[in-house]
């Protein structure tokens, strides 16, 4: 499967100003899961927009 990067950054949720992933999910996923943590699109913009991608926010946003 090819990755469609310009399709990706089209419902990339990601609103950190210098991430060089956006788009590339493969790789912005195996960066957050090596940082014990979720990428972006697993959050709703409010919790998104506070950058804390622990699981623990996960747990918070999704209970």
């Amino acid at each position: 499967m090819e990755c469609d990067i310009k399709k990706n950054k089209a419902n990339c949720p990601c609103t950190y100003p210098g991430c060089d992933k956006k788009g590339k999910c493969c790789e912005c996923l195996a960066y957050h899961l090596g940082r014990n943590e979720l990428p972006a699109c697993c959050f709703p913009a409010d919790a998104e927009a506070t950058y804390d991608r622990s699981f623990e926010k996960f747990i918070e946003v999704h209970s």
